[in-house]
Parts: C-alpha cells; structure tokens; sequence
C-alpha cells in the first residue's frame, strides 16, 4: 500500500485500485488500470481523510477475504442529484445479488431512465463499495464495468452470484 495523507493505491485481487478521501468522507475508490475522464482526484490531507484511507484498506482488505458482507464507512462521491439517488440506490443491493438497469430505474421513480442510470453507474467515483458491479443487463448478461468486465465477474462470484460462462457480453 502507497499510502499518502489523503490518498492511497493498493493491490487487489481485481488490480490496482486509488482510494481517495476528504475530511467528510471517501471521495473515489478507482480502478488504475482503466482511465477515466475526470482528472486525478485529490483529498484534504486532512487527519480524517487519513484515517478514512485505513479504513476503507482494511474493509477491502476484509471483503476480499469472504470476512466482509457490508462497508461501513462515510461516502462522500460527487455528483448530480440524479448520479447520487442512483448511487444511493446501489448501496442498498444486498451482497451477492444483482439488479437490473431498469430495476434501479424503476426504484428510484425513473422508469424511463434506464439508459440515464446505466450512465450514472458508470459514472460511480466509489466503485466495489458503491456496488455498481452488482448491476447487470436485464437479459442477465455482464454489461460495462469500469474495471472491466473480469472484474465483475470476479466479484460477483466472490459474492457467491451464480453466473453462466456465457454470460459475459
């Protein structure tokens, strides 16, 4: 673990990721390996921030391990209010099941907004945490993960999800 007052990169089983976090909270947890648009997010240096950073590393640390169900740790992603009902809606998904799109859509009273909550799960700055990886096409089938669709699968099968090898889309 590269740690820094704010910030720390550390290994996973699905690869490198970037933990960042701000005195109120964790701001992003990032996949190294893919790029993103936004640039390189920064914390606060803050003491809090630091001891966000501990945490998150040792609830990651515990979920890849099969010790740990549920985070508990202070979010504090930046978005729309849109992006934040989505994301709010991904972290009641219970561990080891999966949702569809139209599903989040439907829950955050968005119906139509399928193709706008598949944007928004994209867009997730906290991903694993906020489990965007438990969201998948309404024919079942793995569909964009910003770590990459192994890495998906990877988690979901930590998670005990059942998946079909065929599957991957």
């Amino acid at each position: 673990m590269t740690l820094q007052s704010d910030s720390a990169v550390i290994d996973s089983p699905v690869g490198k990721l970037l933990l960042v976090a701000c005195a109120r909270g964790l701001t992003h947890l990032l996949f190294t390996s893919h790029k993103r648009q936004e640039p390189h997010p920064e914390g606060d240096g803050t003491s809090a921030a630091t001891g966000i950073i501990t945490a998150t590393e040792r609830q990651l640390r515990e979920y890849f391990a099969g010790r740990r169900r549920e985070f508990d740790l202070p979010l504090a992603p930046g978005g729309t209010e849109f992006q934040l009902a989505v994301w709010k809606r991904l972290c009641e998904i219970p561990f080891g099941q999966t949702v569809s799109y139209g599903k989040v859509a439907h829950d955050i009273n968005r119906p139509q907004a399928v193709r706008a909550v598949g944007a928004a799960n994209g867009a997730n700055p906290i991903a694993i945490i906020v489990p965007c990886h438990r969201v998948i096409g309404g024919n079942r089938h793995l569909t964009g993960f910003g770590g990459g669709l192994p890495a998906k699968r990877l988690l979901l099968e930590l998670e005990g999800v059942q998946l079909r090898r065929d599957k991957l889309a």
